[in-house]
């Protein structure tokens, strides 16, 4: 447990951050320190030269006053005095940087002897200043040592002293850089620990979980996801539990009165009669049609149900199906009125639509009242095809028409299954309806009854 949570997301985005921080700050030291010190070393080449640049005009002046260099020679307090007076100097053009020589220089006579300078040859590699009279005759050289390193304690102790500086700085850059990494791989992370936890429960089972989704990036956007999701899944378990109960209790009610009657039969209460034979027949055709329906809406749920569209005209399969219902409009005593146009080109398959307009016949044939009747209209047009089923009362309340399509509802209160079916047909009609990318809603309708209006757009082969 602790090695997962060692190394988890959180640690592995810390240490991703923070290795490139302290390899940002590395190379920038590194950067800094070189270029300081070249930096530095430049600056004490340039001021040598500039000292060696006075130094050789101020003894050229020298050596035109006393017209040779006897008044030089091993004589290092002059050549001192020559530079004190030069560094004082306010009149000079180009003031001498502070701190005086940093490295050794020589002044050599017309002979190349050295008349000023520490003892050894001069350096060869070092930068040589003619002493040139006012009438252009060299008559010395001034020759200073190389200001490659650095050589004067003063100097070694300031280039220390920025090192140390240096390094100070990057250890409280380090320390900064791992508090501020720290506080965004938390903050960058806090909505994906929400959503781990999240998912978690919801693997559990506890799909009423919800995280909070309050910005507007991607793991905002995904958040927001997660709880439509949760929320769906949240929906499907209730509809799912609710949809278990009302299967139980349809199945329930049958079962109970086919155990009663054949326990009736069976104690001798009750004679096998064709009466007896044809209640029992009636209660299994019910369950018959309960199951059917429940498997015909278990497929329309999944999209299973086999849907073979082709080029059809909705005319005459209204017609054939309202031919089959006509009869049992007439027993009933309800009127069946048809206003179809000639034609009504659609792309769907037939024999759902008719399952379709099966089930609302059926359902206008259970809820109508003798004396009523059922007025079939249908408008095509370029948009597609619109059929509305108009029958007579009784009618039903605003409350019960948000439920019609809901599974087992029944607008009848007694539900009684020998007139009000299953409960499922109109569930159907929408998945068939939704298949077809169609609408199918219900209100009331001007007749006193129900109005179903069902809109088929055309669909693209």
């Amino acid at each position: 447990m602790f090695a997962r949570l060692r190394f988890g997301i959180s640690a592995k985005l810390f240490t991703a951050i923070f290795s490139t921080c302290i390899l940002v700050v590395i190379i920038m030291h590194w950067g800094m320190r070189l270029s300081f010190e070249h930096g530095f070393i430049d600056y004490i080449k340039r001021g040598n030269e500039q000292r060696l640049v006075l130094l050789s005009d101020a003894l050229a002046d020298q050596y035109e006053a006393h017209g040779s260099w006897d008044f030089l020679r091993n004589n290092n307090r002059m050549v001192f005095t020559i530079l004190r007076s030069l560094e004082q100097n306010p009149d000079a053009s180009k003031p001498l940087p502070p701190h005086g020589w940093r490295t050794q220089f020589w002044v050599l006579d017309q002979q190349y002897k050295v008349m000023i300078g520490p003892r050894g040859d001069p350096s060869p590699e070092g930068t040589r200043r003619n002493i040139t009279t006012s009438n252009g005759k060299v008559v010395g050289w001034v020759v200073g040592s190389s200001s490659e390193t650095l050589t004067r304690s003063a100097d070694i102790n300031f280039d220390q002293q920025q090192s140390r500086t240096s390094w100070l700085i990057v250890g409280l850059t380090t320390l900064l850089a791992a508090l501020v990494t720290w506080l965004m791989a938390r903050g960058l992370l806090a909505p994906v620990k929400r959503l781990v936890e999240g998912t978690h429960h919801l693997a559990a089972g506890n799909f009423a979980t919800r995280v909070q989704a309050s910005s507007r990036d991607e793991l905002g956007r995904l958040g927001q996801d997660f709880n439509r999701l949760a929320g769906t899944l949240e929906k499907n378990e209730s509809m799912r539990r609710a949809f278990m109960a009302d299967i139980s209790h349809e199945l329930r009610t049958p079962l109970a009165i086919l155990r009663g009657e054949l326990e009736a039969i069976q104690d001798g209460v009750r004679k096998i009669t064709p009466e007896s034979i044809l209640s029992l027949q009636s209660e299994v055709t019910t369950l018959t049609r309960l199951v059917d329906d429940v498997h015909q809406l278990s497929l329309s749920d999944e999209g299973a149900l086999a849907y073979r569209k082709s080029d059809t005209d909705l005319v005459p399969l209204v017609e054939m199906v309202c031919a089959s219902f006509r009869h049992r409009f007439e027993q009933r005593g309800l009127a069946l009125d048809l206003q179809l146009p000639d034609e009504a080109p659609q792309f769907g398959d037939p024999d759902r639509l008719m399952q379709l307009f099966t089930n609302l016949l059926e359902n206008s044939l259970r809820y109508t009242d003798a004396g009523g009747g059922l007025t079939i209209s249908l408008q095509s047009g370029a948009a597609g095809n619109r059929l509305q089923f108009d029958d007579s009362g009784p009618g039903v309340s605003d409350e019960q028409l948000g439920q019609l399509f809901e599974r087992f509802y029944r607008a009848e209160s007694s539900r009684n299954r020998a007139s009000g079916g299953s409960g499922l047909g109109l569930s159907i009609c929408q998945n068939i309806a939704e298949a077809h990318d169609g609408t199918i809603t219900a209100q009331h309708s001007p007749a006193g009854g129900l109005r179903v209006t069902l809109s088929l757009p055309h669909q693209p082969h």
